[in-house]
């Protein structure tokens, strides 16, 4: 795996831009995130022109979201970006990102997860895979479908060793591995095969969630995936919850179709972190960063073995 290059931790008073990159945000929820990460010490800013905009399922043009995406990474005031909400869109903004900078805290998951591969891929970046302005912080610390603010402060902040943390998911199939925390939405990753930037997931742990697919889609993306070559050589998995993906009568769950397909790869694999898309409050963990999975019948902690930040 490349060395990480890492951004400078967030501080108090530090300046956040907020951007919207995927799909249109509703204004209500924005200014209530922007509210909680006031409280929370620090300065959000968004544009109002570009953060409400709408076109269509996209919030603005590719190439407005392009353009505000390089001025942020390039603005010298605000020390992160952090993603209003993901929906979807943002793959259209690829063929025009370069790596920020100075190094900068990028935050997002869901639909961000193209970007996120995109400059680990490229650019070797460490991002940050959590919770979105208009569609986490609004809800509050702790709170159903809000953000863990212990994984935030540590991710965020935290620039001198590694922290540990409860995935408070259940082992799947037990064990230890380590490797470079990698992955996201798993729809994001499965089309990233076969571009230029597809996620090298060699000894990686892998981080695999989404929503709203059915059993047997689910199946067909861990097969493309498996097929592709994206789990030889792989170090471990951490499964999110994987809301509203129930079943039709008398058919397996995503957790049966993932039993039976990840089992055979004879490493650890988690299931049910509060990862992306979740019902509970949204833990946030480092891309790019090496981490030990262990998973174990009284739970599961993933390990941080490294500060994501750098002074």
């Amino acid at each position: 795996m490349p060395q990480p290059i890492k951004p400078p931790p967030l501080r108090p008073g530090d300046s956040i831009r907020v951007l919207s990159l995927g799909s249109p945000v509703e204004e209500s929820h924005l200014v209530k995130g922007c509210e909680e990460l006031a409280r929370l010490g620090y300065a959000p800013r968004f544009d109002r022109a570009q953060a409400l905009a709408r076109d269509g399922f996209f919030a603005g043009s590719a190439g407005d979201r392009s353009s505000a995406l390089r001025e942020a990474f390039a603005e010298a005031a605000a020390r992160a970006v952090f993603c209003a909400r993901g929906g979807y869109g943002s793959n259209y903004l690829l063929y025009a990102l370069s790596a920020p900078k100075p190094a900068k805290i990028f935050l997002g998951a869901s639909d961000i997860t193209s970007l996120q591969i995109f400059l680990w891929q490229k650019y070797q970046c460490v991002t940050f895979y959590g919770p979105m302005v208009a569609m986490n912080f609004d809800r509050g610390p702790g709170a159903p479908h809000g953000y863990d603010p212990e994984s935030l402060a540590l991710a965020l902040t935290q620039s001198e060793h590694g922290w540990s943390l409860d995935l408070q998911a259940e082992s799947l199939f037990p064990g230890q591995a380590e490797g470079v925390l990698l992955g996201g939405c798993l729809t994001l990753v499965e089309t990233a095969l076969g571009t230029p930037w597809q996620l090298d997931t060699r000894g990686a742990i892998l981080i695999l969630e989404d929503l709203l697919m059915k059993p047997y889609q689910v199946d067909r993306a861990l097969m493309h995936l498996m097929q592709a070559g994206a789990f030889r050589d792989i170090a471990g998995i951490v499964l999110g919850e994987f809301p509203e993906c129930d079943p039709p009568p008398d058919s397996e769950t995503v957790k049966d179709v993932a039993r039976r397909i990840l089992q055979p790869l004879g490493i650890p694999v988690v299931w049910g972190a509060p990862v992306g898309h979740t019902a509970r409050a949204m833990l946030t963990l480092p891309l790019g960063i090496p981490a030990r999975l262990s998973a174990a019948e009284g739970g599961s902690r993933l390990e941080i073995l490294e500060p994501a930040c750098s002074t």
